[in-house]
């Protein structure tokens, strides 16, 4: 009989820790000129739109109430972002720190599970040393996935990373796909293998500063976070962009959420006809804008299922399994059970 993990307070800190990302404005041929990059603000439009929704079925069938309906204006105030009119370059600014210490939990009240789980991870930490799962990150961070929508329709992307060291790391973003994690780079190479020590605890630390810049035309309009309003019918505005200090920027989580778009683990990933393709690193693999879980209880492929099993010691099915687990750990996160039946 399966030992049951006993910890009821159970707590991992994430180990990737993003700053904002803050928009700049530039050109192509000046992006290099630190001095030439003027931070984005964001503008206030009110504008009359159209009414658009789906309509019930006895307006649909009643012409004249279907044109009384569509005179209707519909006001609203917006947030907006775009390059000035001489600037065709968004440039994306952030930190992003890597830390050790995934073998030790934050908060752990189980004595069974404090005893199994710092073995089986440093286990994992020797025989595998988190290659994979650097080799993904890394990839995330040269392709760009981190730029969301301001990414389609760009013309050329290029991402500089500064590591610390006297050289820099220079990547064509277009070169890396988001669908896959196989390219074979020199530097990208480097940079795994950087972020790899890092957690693995050789290093204390590693703090990279990342830059992208993406080529999408002059004026264009950028997409920095939206903010949620949760009161919309207070609210004087529809949509409510994120800034910082006057700087339009994106969130620290959605940054994140690209970062750790790594997973092809799941099940059916290879049969999906929708090509979804890699999903975050989530317990339950939930892709929120589809409202499905990927990794379902009932499959055994959700975190808590691989988890209880890994740490105290059983064998998974393969090592994707294992990766998968860390992956969540490396994430952080709240994973304490009810100490009910």
């Amino acid at each position: 009989m399966a030992v049951k993990n006993d910890a009821t307070v159970l707590a991992f800190e994430k180990k990737l820790v993003s700053s904002d990302g803050y928009l700049y404005g530039t050109t192509w041929n000046e992006r290099h000129q630190k001095d030439k990059a003027i931070a984005l603000k964001l503008n206030e439009k009110s504008v009359r739109g159209t009414i658009s929704n789906r309509l019930k079925p006895a307006l649909q069938s009643d012409p004249l109430k279907l044109n009384a309906e569509v005179e209707k204006p519909n006001l609203q105030t917006v947030d907006a972002c775009a390059l000035g009119e001489n600037q065709d370059t968004l440039k994306l600014h952030f930190t992003l720190k890597i830390l050790g210490g995934v073998e030790k939990p934050s908060a752990s009240n189980g004595p069974k599970f404090n005893e199994s789980y710092p073995k089986v991870a440093q286990n994992y930490i020797e025989h595998e040393g988190f290659k994979e799962l650097s080799r993904r990150y890394a990839t995330n961070i040269a392709n760009g996935r981190y730029l969301w929508r301001n990414r389609v329709g760009a013309e050329k992307i290029e991402v500089i990373v500064d590591t610390g060291n006297a050289k820099t790391l220079t990547f064509n973003a277009k070169d890396f796909a988001l669908n896959r994690f196989d390219s074979s780079n020199p530097d990208l190479q480097e940079l795994a293998d950087k972020i790899a020590e890092a957690l693995c605890g050789r290093l204390p630390y590693l703090l990279i500063s990342i830059e992208a810049f993406a080529l999408v035309g002059k004026a264009q309009e950028v997409y920095p976070s939206e903010e949620l309003v949760l009161d919309k019918g207070k609210g004087s505005k529809s949509k409510i962009l994120y800034e910082v200090n006057g700087v339009a920027a994106i969130h620290s989580q959605k940054i994140g959420n690209a970062l750790r778009t790594i997973d092809t683990w799941y099940p059916g990933y290879d049969s999906l006809e929708i090509g979804i393709g890699p999903i975050a690193i989530e317990p339950y693999g939930a892709v929120t804008n589809l409202g499905k879980a990927f990794r379902s209880p009932k499959d055994k492929a959700d975190f808590y299922t691989l988890f209880d099993s890994f740490a105290l010691g059983e064998s998974l099915a393969d090592k994707t399994q294992q990766h998968y687990v860390m992956a969540v750990l490396v994430r952080g996160g709240v994973f304490g059970q009810s100490g009910k039946d």
